[in-house]
């Protein structure tokens, strides 16, 4: 009987840290979760089987309330942010060169636009983007109709008519 608590025990913690390294340590699920799970499972089902329904449940709630317990502790341990990113990003994209654009500004396809691409409008190398989602070729004359935060809405330009 004792044997069988030692075991019940050692495999449940075993599985709770299993399951707590899968879960604040490795992306995604792993080897780690899954042998977690059978670990937990197999150490309730064994307590079942070998003590009891009443010793089961009692496991059965103890796991529920080790391993609850232990992930609200991790996370409120310092111990995490050890290992943890605490960098902020302070720098910027430079967008001074999309000033000098404006709407109605010709200009002049550096790519394949499909519908996005490199363009160039008075004499800057942009992005730009398809304003209908037309496909527009290489060498192709446009005109911007948006500038938008890190690109430019373009459409090919239509070449007047004469009367």
């Amino acid at each position: 009987m004792t044997f069988d608590l030692i075991i019940i025990i050692a495999v449940i913690l075993l599985g709770t840290v299993f399951m707590l390294i899968e879960i604040f340590l490795l992306p995604g699920i792993s080897i780690a979760g899954i042998a977690g799970a059978i670990f937990l499972t197999g150490g309730i089902i064994y307590a079942y089987i070998f003590q009891g329904s009443v010793a089961g449940n009692i496991t059965l709630a103890g796991t529920a309330a080790l391993l609850g317990g232990s992930f609200f502790w991790l996370l409120k341990s310092k111990s995490l942010r050890k290992i943890s990113l605490e960098t902020n990003i302070e720098g910027k994209v430079d967008t001074s060169h999309l000033q000098k654009i404006a709407a109605g500004d010709s200009g002049m396809t550096l790519s394949r636009l499909n519908p996005v691409g490199q363009v160039l409008v008075n004499g800057v190398e942009v992005e730009g983007k398809s304003f209908d989602g037309e496909f527009l070729d290489e060498d192709t004359e446009i005109e911007v109709m948006k500038v938008e935060t890190f690109s430019v809405l373009v459409r090919k330009k239509e070449i007047a008519s004469p009367r």
